[in-house]
């Protein structure tokens, strides 16, 4: 192929990193609440962070993975040039081969035959890009995103309600609600702003809180009911509360009849099999209990009810979407202050994402592919070749792929081989696939080792663009860095690659507010109210007003007019069945649930270089009910194999009894890159929702095993570089100054040794125990220890970790313990302020505080973000209990 262009257009301007002392104002890289950050570099990769006192969606809060942003800016394990296999490659080699690439492809396959799988991580300007491309141009909709994992179910719910993909909800609700109803999401851990948002409102008015959830959460701690509902009993739960208001007559007939379709049938529907008792014994909940909540929820009509992925990761996602709103829609709770149905969702530009047709299943601005849509966007677009129907759903483009229809396949921004279902079945996807690109920041993850061609994509910190959060809010990120080696944004990325493509005119984009401006236009184009979404005001902003333009949120109050955006302009509600539940299998005895941890993020390429955020939670945890443990013979602390049809992998058994007995449940971070196990992706099963294509993380047939070891221990070694290590278990996390490995093992335990680097060695051997202690020593600096037991305990890891940056370190460092060292902190609680679990219950006691409040004031632990609180009140009570109970 001939290249059309006589090299890359020029490049963006390159972000300068701003000076010492100078602040930018952007928004955080993390989830959708979309918190504003002042950030202000103090050096050439280092930066201060600190909460945007002027954001409408944090106003100065952060949560602890926020706070600790500035940990994660260095240029440890970045791409940072282009790579065609192993080999460095001019920007020129690396976009002609891909272009070429993609364009014979087309030609020989036809347009089908290729994708983009694309990440709620990019800007809207980003994603605008890469969806005209394959939409307008190459003339297919195969462009799907990782969002489709988390939120995809709300799209299909909002669309079917409300004839667009409108949240119609505000965090302003919140303050002024009086019950919010938390269903499917641990708030405290997920989304900490929020929470604490919540938390503030009860404080000041009463807001009550109910949380529906089959895991007794840290949300629940404090909350007025949990409700531990049967997994997947979701819509059995919002129908058995639809009918019992009807049957108290306290359905919003007046609304109703103005405002929303209700289909034939549907109330006599409600009326048989959806009592109180039935649906208590549904759900598996206690029908006292379940009255209480029908009781709650009539006394207060200002009600927001809150979802995120305990309700979307579904098999039937959409239609427990859809249940919820139904209750809203008759009860006339949306369009109101402090009353709507709240979708709350997981990646910081999910929301733009959608806004740009980022899903399969949309189109450009929030148009469908309805022939007069297609031939809309085509106009505007001067598109040679627009798709005129739905793409491939992530979980089917994977499938495709593995089947040979997909041929070439762009990944930007997202770790599949992860996050996927079934990730056995993509990666060997991946690999037989005849070609494959993958634009990142980071250059070795579990997906890229599959790419034929890397590009190095700028990160958060560099990026210049816009991000739209869950309640609809558009905010500026900023950069305040300089782009590193050869890092490109992904817009630039994706139109040099179109025009190579033979598009020129189309994509010749310089600066991100030109997309910007293209974007509000298409949304603005023909629409005359038909949808909500309407930039029309920002369609014609200068450049400077671009770099200035402070957070908006698009769509105002939306249906206060108690209209909707449907041929009707009246809502509908949908009839909604629940599902039958299955039995426990006799090989799958257990349920499968998975999610987040407090302090991580997706597959870790960000949060695990924080030092900080790994020490909440250093492993992956299988957490099990104390009966079941009892059952299959585990104690807390063995490991465990999770197994399901699709896979098997290693984790460490935490007991907790806020599982469900017969539910376990696994955090999704872990990958090949930090862990020998731990990889949840394996396990889930590739099911998807029938209308929103999205996976059902959260109820996966398992079983449950213990894991022999003979010896257990842990290696702390200087700098970055990863070890692999030669033995049954390990566990890397980011440690100042180095990396700490937990590991278990059976055989020869000496084999570790030789992965510690080289320098003078101490050693220490208790034959009685079987334990034995290296420490590697150069000019009197620690750069590796090694500690391995058989039967005996292990010392705390922190004045070891400590010891890195300590000089003239000896052989007492095989203590484990210097002169006057401090006692163990315990494990960390607070990770703003590094506070530990014996500190807290030291505090306690030798104190004798009495409430979070002075915890706070004492330690200074949960006075920052305060996802930390719950765990802080837990631990309060159970101290005063041994204090009672050791008084009698």
């Amino acid at each position: 192929m001939t290249n059309p262009l006589p090299g890359p257009s020029p490049l963006p301007s390159r972000a300068s990193p701003e000076g010492e002392g100078r602040t930018v104002r952007t928004t955080c890289a993390y989830c959708g609440v979309g918190c504003g950050i002042a950030a202000t570099p103090t050096g050439a990769r280092e930066v201060a962070i600190r909460g945007d006192d002027a954001h409408p969606a944090n106003r100065g809060s952060l949560c602890s993975k926020g706070t600790h942003l500035g940990e994660t800016v260095g240029l440890s394990g970045r791409l940072l040039h282009p790579m065609i296999g192993e080999r460095r490659a001019s920007w020129d080699k690396a976009l002609d081969l891909v272009a070429k690439r993609f364009k014979d492809t087309i030609a020989r396959h036809g347009p089908d035959s290729v994708a983009f799988y694309v990440s709620g991580q990019l800007l809207t300007e980003d994603y605008y890009v890469a969806n005209k491309l394959m939409k307008g141009f190459i003339g297919s909709a195969n462009i799907d995103t990782n969002s489709r994992l988390c939120m995809s179910s709300a799209v299909a719910g909002h669309n079917r309600a409300f004839g667009e993909d409108v949240v119609p909800a505000s965090y302003a609700d919140l303050d002024e609600a009086d019950l919010v109803v938390l269903v499917g999401s641990n708030t405290a851990w997920c989304h900490p702003v929020v929470y604490q948002r919540i938390q503030a409102a009860r404080a000041a008015r009463g807001t009550r809180l109910v949380v529906i959830d089959p895991r007794r959460t840290e949300t629940c701690e404090g909350a007025d009911l949990h409700l531990p509902l049967r997994p997947g009993s979701d819509v059995a739960l919002m129908n058995g509360l639809l009918a019992w208001l009807a049957e108290q007559g306290l359905v919003d007939t007046a609304f109703t009849d103005r405002h929303v379709e209700v289909p034939e049938g549907f109330w006599e529907h409600l009326a048989t099999g959806h009592d109180l008792w039935t649906t208590a014994a549904t759900c598996d909940l206690d029908p006292a209990l379940l009255r209480r909540f029908y009781e709650m929820f009539a006394a207060h009509p200002r009600t927001v009810t809150l979802f995120s992925q305990g309700v979307n990761q579904s098999i039937r996602g959409t239609d427990q979407v859809n249940a919820i709103i139904n209750v809203h829609l008759a009860t006339g709770r949306i369009g109101r202050p402090g009353a709507a149905p709240f979708s709350i969702t997981g990646q910081p530009n999910a929301m733009g994402g959608r806004e740009v047709g980022g899903l399969a299943s949309t189109l450009a601005a929030h148009m469908d592919f309805a022939p007069d849509n297609v031939a809309r966007v085509g106009r505007f677009w001067a598109a040679p070749a627009m798709a005129t129907k739905p793409g491939l759903k992530a979980v089917d483009l994977f499938r495709a792929i593995g089947e040979g229809r997909i041929k070439a396949l762009w990944i930007m921004a997202t770790n599949p081989a992860v996050s996927l279902p079934d990730a056995g079945t993509v990666r060997a996807a991946l690999e037989k696939c005849p070609f494959v690109v993958v634009s990142d920041v980071v250059a070795n993850t579990d997906t890229s080792v599959h790419a034929d061609v890397r590009l190095p994509a700028a990160a958060w910190g560099e990026k210049d663009g816009t991000v739209t959060n869950s309640e609809r809010t558009v905010s500026r990120q900023r950069p305040f860095m300089a782009l590193p080696g050869e890092a490109r944004p992904d817009w630039w990325i994706v139109k040099e690659v179109a025009r190579r493509m033979g598009w020129r005119s189309a994509f010749a984009y310089d600066h991100p507010a030109e997309i910007w401006r293209e974007h509000a236009r298409l949304t603005a184009y023909q629409n005359e109210g038909s949808r909500v979404l309407d930039l029309h005001d920002k369609a014609a902003i200068g450049n400077a007003a671009y770099d200035a333009m402070e957070p908006f949120r698009w769509g105002g109050a939306p249906f206060a007019d108690g209209r909707f955006p449907t041929p009707s302009g009246r809502a509908r509600m949908l009839r909604v069945g629940q599902m039958e539940l299955q039995a426990p299998l006799a090989d799958w005895p257990l349920t499968l649930n998975t999610g987040r941890y407090r302090d991580q993020w997706h597959t870790m390429t960000r949060t695990g270089l924080a030092p900080k955020l790994a020490r909440h939670r250093e492993e992956p945890l299988v957490e099990v009910h104390p009966a079941d443990a009892a059952a299959l013979g585990l104690a807390d602390g063995d490991l465990a194999s999770v197994s399901t049809p699709q896979g098997q992998s290693t984790f460490r058994v935490m007991l907790s009894d806020g599982q469900r007995p017969g539910e376990i449940f696994t955090p999704i971070h872990w990958t090949d890159q930090v862990s020998t196990g731990g990889r949840t992706g394996l396990l889930s099963r590739p099911l998807v929702d029938p209308h929103s294509g999205q996976p059902g993380f959260k109820s996966t047939p398992a079983a449950l095993a213990r894991v022999e070891t003979e010896w257990k221990g842990f290696m702390i070694v200087r700098g970055e570089e990863p070890v692999r290590l030669p033995c049954l278990w390990s566990t890397r996390v980011t440690v100042p100054g180095g990396a700490l490995y937990e590991i278990a093992g059976n055989g020869d335990a000496a084999r570790i040794e030789g992965c510690l680097p080289a320098g003078e060695r101490v050693e220490a051997v208790d034959l009685a125990r079987g334990t034995r202690r290296v420490a590697v020593i150069v000019a009197g600096r620690l750069v590796g220890v090694l500690f391995v037991t058989r039967t005996g305990l292990l010392p705390s890891r922190d004045w070891l970790i400590g010891q890195l940056a300590a000089e003239g370190v000896g052989a007492s460092v095989l203590a484990a313990r210097g002169p006057g060292a401090q006692p163990d902190k315990g494990a960390t609680v607070c990770v703003c302020f590094d506070v530990g679990l014996n500190q807290i219950v030291a505090a306690i006691r030798d104190q004798r505080l009495v409430d979070v409040p002075a915890i706070g004031a004492a330690l200074g632990a949960g006075t920052n973000c305060g996802s930390c609180r719950p765990a802080l009140a837990r631990i309060l009570a159970q101290v005063h209990e041994e204090v009672l109970d050791a008084a009698e």
